[in-house]
């Protein structure tokens, strides 16, 4: 799912990057509460976090585009619902400032 939302993001045809560029709403189970996110950055900043902890960027993909809760994340990985919650704590502020500085 992730790969079909950033192929279309960039399939738009728009000039530059955000110049037109189609918004999407969260829900507050996911990302971010009702804040608009560029998927194409989303995904720039989801393959620098895979980098630095490959776990919590899964977590953010399960989380956002599988639209799973913690306890789903937690059962599919094998962890507790804590570890999980803390994870998704860390991506969450991570991929906050990130969004925030592109």
């Amino acid at each position: 799912m992730r790969q079909v939302l950033v192929d279309y993001a960039r399939n738009r045809g728009r000039a530059k990057r955000g110049s037109g560029a189609d918004r999407i709403t969260l829900k507050e189970s996911h990302l971010t509460t009702q804040h608009d996110v560029d998927v194409e950055l989303l995904d720039d900043a989801l393959k620098r976090l895979e980098l630095l902890d490959a776990r919590q960027s899964r977590m953010v993909e399960m989380r956002f585009f599988g639209g799973m809760t913690i306890p789903e994340v937690a059962q599919a990985l094998s962890l507790s619902t804590k570890t999980v919650g803390r994870d998704w704590a860390m991506a969450q502020a991570w991929l906050s400032r990130e969004l925030r500085t592109h």
